[in-house]
């Protein structure tokens, strides 16, 4: 991990070059709600951070898009007007594309496989690409759960999806991914989600199976389909502007804390997403669980085109392979 910061800290000073000293409170934004683990582990680092620097850097975390949705968050650690962030990788590749071979379909087996990746140098490797190409700083991956289905209807095959308009996150993998399936994917922020679902502006939801217990989404569902069919990672940023202004030992600590902290949700998913899936089974939806054959041509489809648009899709591939088991 201490080679990653360093690597990141010559590239980020590239672009600072004439920038002031750093700030001392930073602010830390996400758009997931404050019970969520991402959340939680934001607020664990902050207070880390605070007794470990002795009072001399504060962590004020704003949750649930109070800073606006991950685009503009994004923009705002580009210009250095946002400290920090724990972000989706999601929102990421919109800019960096390579970070797409990520959501290959498939990728990974189970959660605790998924966790093995995003751990690995490979994985890890492509952070490198940030502070050039987006202008922030990655210090390490975290997860969120793979990737589920809710439907308001009955599905008991994947033509069941033809047509559907079905909610996703709004970036390229997830959407080509779909539209090799047939639905009718329909990019939607997380705090809209709910109310679109229980008034049939979606017919059916791309989730993970925290936020389908936590926030419910399964009271307004017919059926919910365990196809474990994507890992969707999170990535603790800084931007590189204000990485750029801070001394080399603060960029050791703050680097080290992040990437910990981060990285501490991985373990959280693993332990907990059977349980989560267990509860929703009990709900009495009509529960199905799948594996890649589901899917039919679709998982085919979405590698040729992201062979094209990845390096490191192979590369992510052969590690996956190698830490199966």
């Amino acid at each position: 991990m201490n080679r990653i910061i360093t690597l990141f800290a010559g590239a980020a000073l590239a672009l600072t070059a004439a920038l002031p000293a750093s700030a001392k409170e930073f602010r830390l934004g996400l758009i997931t709600p404050p019970p969520h683990i991402w959340t939680k582990a934001a607020e664990a680092f902050g207070a880390e951070l605070a007794e470990a620097s002795g009072g001399a850097h504060s962590v004020t975390v704003f949750p649930a898009r109070q800073l606006g949705n991950e685009a503009e968050m994004l923009q705002q650690l580009q210009t250095g007007a946002l400290d920090m962030a724990f972000m989706t990788v999601a929102e990421v590749s919109n800019r960096a594309p390579d970070f797409g071979a990520l959501y290959a379909p498939y990728l990974a087996n189970d959660i605790a496989h998924a966790g093995r990746i995003l751990r690995s140098d490979t994985a890890r490797g492509m952070l490198d690409q940030l502070p050039a190409q987006v202008g922030v700083v990655g210090t390490g991956y975290g997860m969120a759960g793979l990737r589920q289905i809710v439907s308001r209807g009955s599905v008991a095959s994947a033509s069941d999806l033809s047509g559907l308009k079905l909610r996703i996150t709004p970036f390229e993998p997830i959407l080509d991914f779909y539209n090799a399936v047939g639905a009718a994917p329909t990019p939607m922020p997380l705090p809209s989600v709910y109310d679109a679902l229980a008034n049939g502006q979606v017919d059916a939801i791309d989730m993970d199976a925290e936020l389908i217990w936590v926030l419910k989404y399964y009271e307004h569902a017919d059926t919910v389909v365990q196809s474990d069919h994507m890992m969707f990672p999170m990535v603790g940023l800084v931007s590189a502007r204000i990485w750029g202004g801070l001394s080399e030992e603060d960029r050791a600590l703050i680097g080290e804390m992040m990437a910990r902290h981060v990285d501490g949700t991985i373990d959280s998913y693993v332990e907990k997403e059977q349980g989560w899936l267990d509860q929703i089974k009990d709900t009495g939806r009509t529960y199905t669980k799948v594996d890649e054959s589901f899917f039919g041509d679709a998982v085919t489809a979405w590698n040729d085109i992201w062979s094209k648009r990845s390096t490191s899709l192979d590369a992510l591939r052969a590690v996956a392979e190698q830490t199966a088991q």
